[in-house]
């Protein structure tokens, strides 16, 4: 996409992959942003042909990007927990505030969810014009056939959007395993009772390259070596980036 200039301080060091908006507002709060020698502030707008340094060395930054696989229960939320419910932050056992979930998955779903601190990947992983695979394994409520998953493959009408094709293999008499690259609320769900099938169970098995292996309910995982390395180029990133052009 083309970049539109006079641009916000913010959202030029996250159009240059160096940080996320957020990140980038603390990044300036603390007047370790400069623009053409003059210290930035938050709502500056710079030109394509202004300077901008960042005190802060991209390797102090980036060594503490932190991204976890974890196992979702079900019954915990992922965001906005009502009153009694709980979110992941609740019962996550790495107490770091910092932390935060890629996307969602249903409360009464469980499985893989990705945990992390670096906010430049949310936007890569759920955009919807990215088709990022994600793989769920399902258990309906009577024996399914050929006609059932080739119903499901090539896209479904809901009524208020028709889904895109996926693919599907049955794994059991009454389960299969689904690989969508969208992520509508409730989705398999939906196609599943629009052919007359309840959803028994519905666990995520994969994002991506990332797996949930044999992660139990509340287990998780450092992701990092060559999984890690695989995830970011995927997103077009690195863990430990080089000064973008104009970013010093």
């Amino acid at each position: 996409m083309e970049k539109v200039y006079p641009m916000r301080i913010n959202k030029y060091l996250s159009s240059q992959d160096y940080c996320s908006r957020r990140e980038a507002d603390g990044l300036i709060t603390a007047g370790l942003v400069k623009i053409n020698g003059r210290i930035a502030v938050l709502g500056d707008k710079v030109s394509e042909h202004d300077k901008v340094e960042v005190s802060q060395s991209v390797k102090d930054r980036t060594s503490r990007l932190k991204y976890y696989a974890y196992h979702k229960p079900a019954e915990i939320v992922t965001h906005t927990p009502e009153e009694g419910q709980k979110e992941i932050s609740d019962i996550f056992p790495v107490k770091d505030k910092t932390i935060f979930p890629v996307g969602r998955l249903d409360k009464s779903s469980r499985g893989l969810i990705i945990l992390t601190n670096d906010g430049r990947i949310t936007g890569k992983v759920l955009g919807p014009e990215m088709n990022r695979e994600k793989e769920y394994a399902v258990r309906v409520d009577k024996n399914i056939n050929g006609f059932f998953l080739n119903k499901l493959s090539f896209g479904l009408d809901l009524g208020d959007f028709i889904t895109k094709p996926c693919q599907t293999k049955q794994t059991g008499a009454d389960e299969f395993t689904i690989i969508l690259t969208e992520g509508k609320k409730h989705q398999i769900r939906r196609m599943c009772d629009a052919l007359g099938f309840v959803v028994k169970d519905l666990q995520r098995i994969r994002i991506m390259n990332i797996g949930l292996k044999d992660l139990k309910p509340n287990q998780y995982r450092e992701i990092k070596g060559k999984e890690l390395e695989t995830f970011l180029s995927e997103l077009g990133l690195q863990k430990y980036q080089k000064n973008k052009k104009g970013i010093e």
